[in-house]
């Protein structure tokens, strides 16, 4: 497991915890690799009636499985466009979180919960990281 040693867990306004940095850190640095437990579609469909459920990545080829990141992976709260995106390594069995732009000292870093940094789909709940 690498995690950057700037990083560390901090409230939010409207997201709960989130996961920011107390240096800045620069576009395409590699910000955290975590491995993943992963889990049959049995243990999915018990997971999704929990509050697990926000914190579970689909995964595999085709989506049937499950993962759970260990690591800060779970935290990192959703945006569009984020200011992170995620790469899921199946062989490896784990997860790499790259920076897309700088990120500033003291900036909640964020991943597109639909898989790409500027991915405008809606998710599943009420998405506080769109400014008016």
């Amino acid at each position: 497991m690498k995690i950057l040693p700037s990083l560390y867990i901090s409230q939010t306004p409207h997201m709960g915890r989130g996961v920011f940095t107390d240096h800045p850190i620069t576009a395409g640095s590699i910000v955290e690799i975590s491995p993943v437990v992963v889990m049959d579609a049995g243990a999915r469909a018990l997971l999704d009636r929990t509050p697990l459920h926000d914190y579970i990545f689909e995964w595999g080829e085709d989506r049937t499985l499950c993962c759970m990141a260990l690591g800060y992976v779970p935290v990192y709260n959703h945006a569009c466009p984020s200011n992170c995106e995620y790469e899921m390594d199946y062989t490896e069995m784990t997860i790499t979180v790259t920076a897309m732009r700088g990120i500033l000292a003291g900036e909640e870093l964020t991943i597109n919960y639909n898989g790409d940094f500027d991915d405008g789909r809606p998710v599943w709940f009420q998405d506080f990281s769109h400014k008016s």
